[in-house]
């Protein structure tokens, strides 16, 4: 006879309510050099503070951290209090707001994220770690070796190469009883025939005269010609000129007929070659920026670098609330209220 337990089951905890995830490449980031939670954390702190900064710690990488997403998961407090607990936040040394480039190639785009530290930290090292951050290098794929050709013991059915092992018995009527004139022949045909050359790669400067009658059909070049132009062109990217510059000095403004292209383009390169501009930085280093990170105002959003944003704020931001108490203009004890109401009576009468 089975027996029925009278003691009822324990309910299964109501699940909490899921964070609000960011898109990806959003929302929260850790900080390095964490320590573990203790319950003191953030207890220095005002209510409000430390409620949302307890709030914020909990939530997991890639959570929103937005200011209406904060709010709607927080049931008593609102935008105005979220966005004033996270600027008090960002003054203690909690959190800094970053704008990061990600993408590669033409896939570039700007992520906002914002990364928390429970340790409280000064504005020397927000700066090393956004720093650090910063220069960080983007993952470069490995290249994955070429798998080498099978041998003849690995690949049983692959054609076998020739081997020292003697040839077949010949006859004894064969004048010529050793075959190693004919087994040496195949080795030595590919060294009689010269390497095949490879092929030579075109300069950017070539690459411009030769597309050059592309964008102009009156400029049009042979490749005679372009070799011909080569160095003038030359002298032109070495003075730090790239080739979408070069192609508008050579066709802006060009005759309606061209009899030579050869002697009109060589004429425009000999005369409008551009200056040389010392000190100028290489264009190679201009074309490969690498991966830029700037910090964003807690308080309005405007971003710079990390040095020019102490405690997380801009100059205005910091300078446009000043302290109300020392503002506020306190009345003089010493002023006569009677002379100054007679005053306005005389400048309200009629002359």
């Amino acid at each position: 006879m089975a027996t029925e337990h009278l003691s009822p089951a324990l309910r299964a905890p109501a699940s909490s309510r899921p964070y609000a995830k960011a898109r990806p490449g959003y929302g929260k980031r850790t900080a390095a050099a964490q320590r573990t939670p203790r319950p003191d954390d953030f207890a220095l702190m005002p209510e409000c503070e430390r409620y949302i900064a307890g709030y914020v710690d909990r939530l997991p990488d890639g959570a929103a951290m937005d200011i209406k997403s904060l709010a709607k998961s927080l049931p008593l407090y609102g935008q105005m209090a979220v966005s004033s607990a996270l600027k008090a936040l960002g003054v203690a040394g909690h959190l800094r707001r970053v704008r990061c480039q990600t993408g590669d190639g033409d896939q570039v785009r700007w992520v906002s994220r914002t990364y928390w530290s429970r340790t409280a930290r000064d504005n020397e090292w927000w700066h090393a770690f956004l720093t650090t951050e910063d220069s960080e290098p983007t993952p470069v794929a490995v290249p994955v070796p070429a798998p080498a050709p099978p041998s003849a013991e690995a690949a049983p059915h692959a054609p076998a190469t020739p081997s020292p092992r003697p040839l077949a018995p010949q006859p004894a009527a064969e004048p010529e009883p050793t075959p190693q004139p004919t087994a040496a022949a195949p080795a030595r045909v590919p060294q009689q025939r010269p390497p095949a050359a490879a092929p030579a790669v075109p300069s950017p400067a070539y690459l411009a005269l030769a597309q050059l009658g592309r964008t102009e059909p009156r400029l049009a070049l042979s490749a005679a010609d372009c070799q011909a132009l080569e160095p003038l062109a030359a002298e032109w990217f070495a003075r730090g000129v790239d080739a979408t510059y070069l192609t508008r000095a050579l066709t802006a403004g060009i005759p309606a007929q061209v009899d030579s292209p050869i002697g009109f383009v060589r004429r425009r390169l000999t005369d409008k070659l551009p200056p040389h501009v010392v000190g100028s930085p290489a264009p190679a280093a201009a074309a490969t920026p690498g991966r830029r990170l700037l910090a964003e105002c807690t308080e309005c959003g405007r971003p710079g670098a990390p040095e020019a944003l102490p405690d997380g704020l801009c100059r205005p931001c910091r300078t446009h609330a000043p302290d109300t108490a020392s503002t506020t203009p306190t009345p003089s004890a010493e002023r006569d209220v009677h002379a100054l109401v007679s005053q306005l009576r005389d400048l309200t009468r009629l002359p």
